[in-house]
C-alpha cells in the first residue's frame, strides 16, 4: 500500500430497508459525540443525483436547500453538519454525480484519458475518491465522516460504494469504518420487532464487497438486548457494534442516546485513534432548553410549501435555538400562503414569519399577512422573498398602486421589486448571482443593529432579485428604515418599519448561521418581540 498522503480517518455511513430514514442526523450525532472527544471532524454528503447541485431540486421532493458560506446550494443535510458541528462547510462537501461525471468528462476532453477508454471503473470511482481526499487534505480534519444518500441497492449509488470499498483497501483497514443505520420496524399486530429487512439491507451492503463496523437500528421503541444479539449474530458484527437510536423528542437528543452506548469510545478504537475523555455536558444543557415549555410563543409561518416542514427546516430549527436561549417554547403553525389568511386563527399568533421562496404562487397570502402585522403591530419577520414581500405591500398601502417585484409582473407600474442588470442575461437557472456570504454594514439605533450588537456582518444569499433604489429615499421618507445596506450602499438588505414593535425583513437567510449551542441574534430579537407582543395581549 503506498504512503498515505491524507492523514484523516473516514467513517462512512450508508443507508438500509427505506429512504429518510434518519443517516443525516445519525451521521451528525456521531460528529458531534466525536467532537466532545476533542476531534477534529468535517463531513461530505453524497448524492446519487445527476443534478450538479441541489438549486432547482423541488422543495416538496428534497426539503430545503442549504446554502454554504461560498455560495453552493447542497442537500439539506449540510444543515444538519453545520448545526452539530458548530462548522462552516464548503459547497466541495456536496458530492454528486453530477459533479463527479463532468468533472471526468472535462478531463476527457481536455485529452487527459487519450488512449484509455474512459469507464465507470476506474475513472469514475478515482474521481470520487479523489473529490473526498481533497476535502481531507484542505481540512486537515482528524476524521472525515462520509454520508452516502439513497439506500443501498439504489442503482445510483453503486459507483460511490465501489469507490468507498477501494478507499478502505487504499487507506487501511484501521483508518475507514462503515456504519450502516437501518430500520426495525415494529408489527404491532404479531407485537415484536422484525430484523429480517436489516439481515437483508446487510446482505445486500456485504454484496458491494463492504461489511459494516457498526449498524445503527432506527426504531420507533426502543429495542431490547435480545434483538441486538440476533442483528449481531445474523449481521456479523459485534453485539456492542449494534446501536439503537429510538424515536426521540428532538433531533439534538441523539448525540446523548448514542453517547450512552459508547458509540465514541468504539469508533476511536476501531479507527486505533487516541483515547480520550469526552465532554457532552453543554450538549445535555441544550438539550434541556429545548425542552422547555412552561412559558410558550406561537409563531406563525406563511409559506407555499408548508405541508412538508423539510422545506423550511432551518427556519424551524433556528426559531428552536432562539426559544431555547430565551428559556421559552416555540409552537410554530404552518399557514397555506395560496389560501386567504384566517383573521381569528392569526390572532392568536404571537408573531409572524415570511420565510423565502420562488414564483408568485402564494404571493397574495403573504402580502396578507404583511398588512395584517402592520395594521396590528404584530411582529413580522421577512425572509428573503419574505423581506420583498414587506416592500411590495409597504408601497402599496402608501398609495403605489401596482407596486410590485418584476418576478411577478414585468411591467409593473412600480417595480419596487427589480432583477439586477447583472442577472438579465442569465439562462442558467443555476447561474443565481448572489449566493454565499456577503458583508452588510448595519445603521446604529435599529433593531437589527441591537440584535447583532455589531456595525457589519456577513450574512448568506440566494436571491436573484433586489430592493430598487430608485424608490429607497421616497420609501425612507414614508417611514421604511434601511437598516441594513451593502459595504457600497448600493443593495439593502435589512428593511425596518417606524412606530413599529418588531417589523424586520432581512434579504439573506439567516437561519443557515444559527447554531443549538449559539442561536442567531434576529431570530432571538424575534422570539424576545413574539414574548413581549403575547405578555402585551394578556395571553
Amino acid at each position: 500500500m503506498e504512503e498515505r498522503i491524507n492523514l484523516s480517518k473516514y467513517i462512512v455511513v450508508t443507508g438500509g430497508v427505506v429512504s429518510s430514514i434518519g443517516k443525516g442526523i445519525s451521521s451528525s450525532s456521531i460528529g458531534r459525540i466525536l467532537r466532545s472527544y476533542g476531534v477534529d471532524v468535517t463531513a461530505i454528503k453524497i448524492d446519487p443525483y445527476l443534478n450538479w447541485d441541489s438549486g432547482t431540486l423541488n422543495p416538496y421532493q428534497h426539503g430545503e436547500v442549504f446554502v454554504t458560506e461560498d455560495g453552493m446550494e447542497t442537500d439539506l443535510d449540510l444543515g444538519h453538519y453545520e448545526r452539530f458541528l458548530d462548522v462552516n462547510l464548503s459547497g466541495e462537501s456536496n458530492i454528486t454525480t453530477g459533479k463527479v461525471y463532468n468533472a471526468v468528462i472535462s478531463k476527457e476532453r481536455k485529452g487527459d484519458y487519450l488512449g484509455s477508454c474512459v469507464q465507470i471503473i476506474p475513472h469514475i470511482t478515482d474521481e470520487i475518491k479523489s473529490m473526498i481526499r481533497k476535502i481531507s487534505q484542505k481540512t486537515q480534519a482528524e476524521v472525515v465522516l462520509v454520508e452516502v444518500g439513497g439506500t443501498v441497492g439504489d442503482i445510483e449509488s453503486q459507483p460511490f460504494l465501489e469507490a468507498l470499498r477501494q478507499l478502505r483497501n487504499e487507506e487501511g483497514q484501521d483508518n475507514v469504518m462503515f456504519v450502516h443505520v437501518t430500520y426495525i420496524p415494529y408489527l404491532r399486530a404479531a407485537g415484536e420487532f422484525k430484523t429480517k429487512p436489516t439481515q437483508h439491507s446487510t446482505k445486500e451492503l456485504r454484496g458491494t464487497g463492504i461489511s459494516p463496523d457498526m449498524i445503527i437500528c432506527r426504531s420507533e421503541f426502543p429495542i431490547d438486548s435480545h434483538i441486538k444479539e440476533k442483528i449481531a449474530h445474523f449481521c456479523d458484527v459485534e453485539e456492542k457494534a449494534v446501536i439503537n437510536a429510538p424515536d426521540m423528542h428532538s433531533i439534538y437528543e441523539v448525540p446523548l442516546v448514542l453517547n450512552s452506548e459508547n458509540v465514541g469510545e468504539y469508533i476511536l478504537k476501531r479507527l486505533k485513534m487516541e483515547s480520550r475523555k469526552p465532554d457532552l455536558y453543554q450538549w445535555s444543557r441544550i438539550v434541556d432548553a429545548l425542552k422547555i415549555d412552561n412559558f410558550k410563543v406561537t409563531v406563525g409561518i406563511v409559506g407555499k410549501y408548508v405541508e412538508l416542514e423539510d422545506a423550511y427546516i432551518s427556519i424551524r430549527e433556528a426559531l428552536k435555538h432562539a426559544a431555547a436561549n430565551q428559556g421559552v417554547k416555540v409552537d410554530i403553525e404552518w399557514i397555506k400562503a395560496e389560501e386567504s389568511l384566517n383573521i381569528d386563527r392569526v390572532k392568536e399568533f404571537d408573531a409572524l414569519l415570511i420565510p423565502g421562496g420562488f414564483g408568485e404562487r402564494g404571493i397574495s397570502g403573504k402580502l396578507e399577512a404583511v398588512k395584517y402585522s402592520i395594521e396590528n403591530k404584530t411582529p413580522l419577520f421577512g425572509i428573503c422573498l419574505g423581506m420583498q414581500c414587506m416592500v411590495i405591500e409597504f408601497a402599496r398601502l402608501q398609495g403605489f398602486e401596482g407596486a410590485n417585484s418584476t418576478e411577478f409582473d414585468e411591467n409593473a407600474k412600480h417595480p419596487v421589486i427589480h432583477i439586477m442588470k447583472e442577472q438579465k442575461y442569465v439562462e442558467n437557472m443555476g447561474g443565481t448571482m448572489r449566493l454565499g456570504a456577503y458583508p452588510c454594514k448595519l445603521k446604529e439605533g435599529t433593531i437589527a443593529h441591537a440584535a447583532y450588537k455589531e456595525d457589519s456582518v456577513s450574512e448568506r444569499h440566494r436571491h436573484r432579485f433586489e430592493f430598487n433604489n430608485d424608490y429607497r429615499q421616497i420609501f425612507e421618507d414614508k417611514g421604511l428604515i434601511i437598516s441594513g445596506k451593502s459595504p457600497d450602499d448600493l443593495l439593502v438588505e435589512i428593511v425596518e418599519l417606524e412606530d413599529h414593535p418588531w417589523f424586520l425583513g432581512c434579504q439573506f437567510h439567516p437561519e443557515f448561521k444559527s447554531r443549538p449551542n449559539n442561536a442567531h441574534p434576529l431570530f432571538v430579537s424575534f422570539i424576545k418581540a413574539a414574548i413581549e407582543n403575547k405578555k402585551r395581549k394578556g395571553i
